[in-house]
């Protein structure tokens, strides 16, 4: 009994004792600019990586797709190693490549061995201020990205998402798909790609990000070897400044009875990257839940919203989503449910949502913040994860955020907030709405409307 006791103790000391022994954040600012940043632990390996702000948010309508254009090609050699020699020597190292293109960030990481270190920042480097962009080169990825785009429409979810973000920011940049348009791909020439690495590539806007069994110190060494050239140099007159992007309640319907499912999107706007309120909201998304049939046990989750949709079959599956920017956000819901489905479906989500905004419990805050505290601690599960969390929360909120501090502000949260914030930013609020699939029974949009608030005697 002793043993047992004292096994549980320790178990329970473990969350807070992670809190506190969270390595320290050491960060470093260039004098030309470049966020230097990293977390030292143990690891035999690291992630090292860059991000750069830069995304299809500071494109145009003409040049929409470059970003996503310039991740394919930035992996296709450099000025110093042409065609795949830049891949072969990322092999031989035994690492691992890879990078993405989001709405406001581009990265591109390596993950190897920790005594390869100053070698992968020197790869970085190289990748992102000699990038050959050969001729050839850029014909080969135009086919591959036109490819690409085909296979994507094949993704309901992801089209879905993307009606959702052109309806509610229509007429702004963040209307605009990361990958671009078939017509802008075909037509994006060289010096199209060249003047968006001038213009966006530069080191104010980039954080080289590191996490594993590196030193801050050398990692800094290695930044200021390869990190300072011309091509970096900081023009203030290059740097583009973000257009607020007005959020609109409006609506996008794709109907093709052909298509077995229907998948709806629905969302109000929510607030950007560093507004407190995302805890709370974060904290609500906790209380709905999500569901998918292949997950079982729905009737038996803490999701009042799963629980209905298991004993009535409503959907297929359902998730929340708190998707932030800058300065703005899209906080929903999407679902995946039958043609004769969708109505029923739309009426138990609006209903959960309004139910957040007047009669949530403390049970419910209880069980939603534990949650979160499980997730939040999930972020320390791999170099690669926390180097993105290190990059990210610079890129973002100007500083690495403690997960005790974050801990403290889930542990704030109570009914009452959840209950306030809730109605600020869904109570009476016009959404957006995209549709993609049989969705003859959704309801007109006005009817939608009418269901973000509840009439009350």
């Amino acid at each position: 009994a002793a043993f047992l006791t004292l096994t549980r103790k320790r178990g329970a000391a473990t969350y807070a004792q992670t809190l506190q022994n969270i390595p320290e954040t050491q960060v470093t600012t260039l004098e030309n600019g470049l966020r230097v940043a990293s977390e030292e632990s143990n690891q035999p390996t690291c992630t090292v990586g860059l991000w750069i702000e830069a995304g299809s948010r500071y494109e145009d309508t003409k040049t929409n797709g470059a970003a996503f254009f310039m991740e394919h090609m930035a992996l296709k050699g450099t000025k110093k190693r042409p065609g795949s020699a830049f891949e072969k020597e990322v092999e031989s190292l035994g690492a691992h490549l890879n990078g993405y293109t989001s709405r406001e960030h581009t990265a591109f990481y390596i993950k190897a061995l920790s005594k390869d270190m100053p070698k992968v920042v020197e790869l970085l480097s190289d990748l992102v201020q000699n990038c050959a962009l050969e001729d050839s080169q850029i014909e080969k990825e135009r086919g591959v990205i036109l490819q690409e785009l085909k296979e994507m429409d094949s993704n309901l979810a992801d089209v879905t998402f993307d009606y959702l973000h052109a309806t509610a920011y229509q007429g702004t940049s963040l209307a605009h798909t990361v990958e671009g348009t078939t017509e802008n791909i075909k037509r994006l020439t060289r010096a199209d790609l060249a003047s968006y690495v001038d213009t966006h590539f530069k080191a104010p806007r980039m954080v080289l990000a590191a996490a594993g069994g590196i030193s801050h110190r050398e990692l800094v060494d290695a930044a200021k070897q390869h990190f300072t050239g011309a091509p970096l140099t900081h023009k203030g007159e290059s740097v583009p400044i973000l257009k607020r992007c007005r959020f609109t309640g409006s609506e996008i319907r794709a109907r093709d009875d052909a298509l077995p499912l229907a998948h709806i999107a629905l969302a109000v706007e929510g607030p950007g990257w560093a507004d407190p309120d995302n805890v709370v909201l974060n904290v609500a998304n906790a209380i709905i839940g999500r569901y998918d049939r292949t997950f079982g046990g729905g009737k038996d989750q803490s999701s009042k919203l799963a629980t209905l949709a298991v004993k009535h079959n409503l959907c297929h599956s359902f998730e929340p989503f708190n998707t932030t920017y800058s300065d703005t956000g899209l906080f929903g819901f999407h679902f995946v449910s039958d043609p004769l489905s969708v109505d029923d479906m739309m009426f138990c989500a609006q209903g959960e949502w309004m139910r957040l905004c007047t009669s949530t419990t403390e049970s419910e805050v209880t069980r939603a913040k534990n949650y979160l505290r499980n997730a939040m601690v999930a972020q320390l599960d791999g170099t690669t994860r926390v180097c993105e969390n290190i990059a990210s929360h610079l890129l973002h909120y100007g500083r690495r955020i403690p997960l005790e501090e974050w801990d403290a502000r889930i542990s704030a949260v109570d009914a009452r907030t959840v209950r306030d914030v809730c109605s600020k930013y869904l109570y009476d609020k016009c959404p957006a709405l995209a549709a993609v699939g049989p969705i003859e029974q959704l309801l007109d949009y006005n009817r939608i409307r009418s269901g973000m608030y509840w009439v009350r005697l």
